[in-house]
């Protein structure tokens, strides 16, 4: 009698991309909204981007970061509903929201803690310091972390990467003294580059495609921008 190998795995990779791009006084966090499984689509219209970190004001309310995820869903919506009861517990504790790097390593030791049997999900955060300058935070699925000017994660990642790269080349973290990871760009010239490199990724990955949704922050608040994609 022939042994019969079970091949079941408690992680699935829904496929999507992200990109989040930093500018002195703004950025920009889009991913698409295509949410697959092997060679279905399970849902045209599911957003991987989530708002993790808000300020309340007497005349508006202002986002101080957005996380925007790709992986496998179920264990993303497991890590946003730890992420909101862990900034919960901090704003009772310290009467304050907390600021987007607090939040960029709250969620590297959300990750860490759980490296032993790790969240599958591939993130990038993005927002405002404290100075209001545009950060990007990209991690590992194990919670290894890195501040940036851009980054790009997802199933489309490879390819969207050496397009950044070649548009944006941050300087060398490894130059003294070191530089501003902010890229030069403005706030219309990044979102214009966004849709550029998601329209071009979207021909060659199956797994990104039918809508981008790119969100704006800056010192005015949060705008969200939307564009169709390739539906193939």
């Amino acid at each position: 009698m022939t042994k019969q190998h079970a091949n079941w795995s408690p992680y699935d990779n829904n496929g999507g991309s992200c990109v989040a791009i930093a500018g002195a006084d703004y950025c920009v966090i889009a991913a698409d909204t295509r949410m697959s499984t092997g060679y279905n689509i399970l849902t045209r219209e599911y957003s991987k981007i989530s708002k993790l970190s808000i300020v309340h004001s007497a005349l508006q309310m202002h986002d101080k970061c957005v996380m925007a995820s790709s992986g496998f869903q179920a264990d993303v919506k497991a890590l946003q509903k730890n992420l909101s009861a862990r900034h919960l517990i901090y704003q009772h504790q310290h009467n304050k929201q907390m600021s987007c790097p607090a939040m960029a390593q709250l969620l590297s030791n959300t990750l860490y803690y759980k490296r032993f049997f790790p969240y599958y999900s591939f993130n990038v955060l993005g927002g405002l310091d404290n100075e209001g300058k545009g950060c990007v935070f990209t991690y590992d699925a194990v919670g290894s972390y890195e501040r940036v000017g851009y980054s790009s994660q997802g199933s489309g990642s490879t390819l969207i990467m050496p397009f950044l790269d070649n548009q944006l080349k941050s300087p060398s973290p490894l130059l003294l003294p070191a530089q501003d990871a902010v890229t030069p760009l403005s706030e219309s010239e990044a979102v214009d580059l966004v849709k550029t490199v998601f329209a071009s990724a979207t021909e060659r990955d199956i797994y990104t495609g039918d809508k981008l949704e790119i969100v704006i922050l800056n010192a005015s608040g949060i705008r969200r921008e939307y564009l169709e994609l390739r539906k193939d």
